[in-house]
C-alpha cells in the first residue's frame, strides 16, 4: 500500500484517477469539530472527510498518539498528511511527537510528496520530564525538517495554533507557501484565560469574577484570524465546507 503513494523517483508526481470529485463540499466539519476550544474531537474524521475516499494510509499509528501522520490523495494527488490529535494530550506536541513529525517531513521531501498539516494545537508539553529529556532539542528537530522541506507545503488552523507549536507548524518563517484558517481559528501565544492571568492579575486579585468577562474581551479582539491574516500571517480564511476545494 506504501508504494502506491510514492513515485518511481523524486522528480514524478504520482497522480492517480479520483473518483471523489475536488469540488466536494465538506459540510461534516461543522459537526466533526466542535467550536468549543475545551471540547475534543478525533482528527482522523477530519481527514477522511477532507481526502478522496478511503485515500488515507496512516503512519505509525500506535507511536506518538498525540500526532496523527500518514499519506493521503486529494484530487488524485499523493500528499503528506500531519495533524494534531485532539483527543491525546490536546493535541499537545512532546518529545517523541516532534520525532514522528519530523521524520516524516523529511520523508516525504525526499519523495517529492507535498505536505498539508492539519493543526489544532496547544503549544508544546510543559513539565520537567519533558525539560529533563530534551522537549527543545527534539523540537527543533520539526522546524529544522519544515524549514529545510522544499516540497509544496499547506497550513490549515482548525481551532487553536498556540507559542512555539504555532511557529513549528504554521509560521510562514518556516516556508508555509500557503496558510489558511477556519473563521474560529484562534492564533496566539497562549489561551485567553492564561492571557488575562497574566495582563489583568491585579484586576483580577481584587475581583476574581472579572477573569471570565475579561477572557471574553480578550479572545473576541485577539484570537481570531483575522488579526493574523491583517499582518500578512495567513492567507486565506475559509469556511469548513470549503476545505477540501481549497486544499485542492
Amino acid at each position: 500500500i506504501l508504494l502506491s503513494y510514492l513515485p518511481q523517483n523524486n522528480l514524478e508526481s504520482p497522480l492517480y484517477h479520483s473518483a471523489d470529485s475536488s469540488t466536494r463540499e465538506t459540510k461534516r466539519l461543522q459537526d466533526i469539530v466542535p467550536e468549543d476550544p475545551k471540547k475534543t474531537y478525533d482528527i482522523k474524521d477530519v481527514i477522511t472527510e477532507i481526502f478522496d475516499k478511503k485515500s488515507f494510509f496512516e503512519v505509525g499509528a500506535n507511536y506518538a498518539q498525540n500526532a496523527v501522520i500518514g499519506f493521503a490523495r486529494l484530487n488524485g494527488y499523493a500528499v503528506g498528511v500531519v495533524a494534531n490529535q485532539p483527543k491525546v494530550l490536546a493535541g499537545c506536541l512532546d518529545i517523541n511527537s516532534s520525532d514522528k513529525i519530523a521524520r516524516f517531513v523529511r520523508f516525504c521531501d525526499c519523495f517529492n510528496i507535498p505536505l498539508i498539516n492539519l493543526v489544532d494545537v496547544t503549544g508544546y508539553l510543559p513539565g520537567t520530564e519533558q525539560e529533563h529529556n530534551g522537549i527543545i532539542r527534539h523540537g527543533a528537530k520539526v522546524l529544522y525538517a519544515y524549514s529545510e522541506a522544499t516540497v509544496p507545503k499547506i497550513s490549515l488552523v482548525l481551532r487553536k495554533a498556540y507559542g512555539g507549536a504555532y511557529i513549528a507548524l504554521v509560521s510562514k518563517g518556516m516556508g508555509f507557501d500557503k496558510v489558511i484558517a477556519w473563521p474560529m481559528a484562534e492564533i496566539a501565544v497562549m489561551g485567553a484565560e492564561q492571557a488575562v492571568s497574566i495582563i489583568n492579575r491585579d484586576e483580577i486579585i481584587k475581583n476574581p469574577k472579572l477573569k471570565s468577562e475579561l477572557s471574553r474581551q480578550y479572545s473576541e479582539k485577539y484570537l481570531n484570524p483575522y488579526i493574523a491574516a491583517s499582518l500578512g500571517k495567513i492567507d486565506m480564511i475559509i469556511e469548513p465546507k470549503n476545505t477540501r476545494i481549497s486544499l485542492a
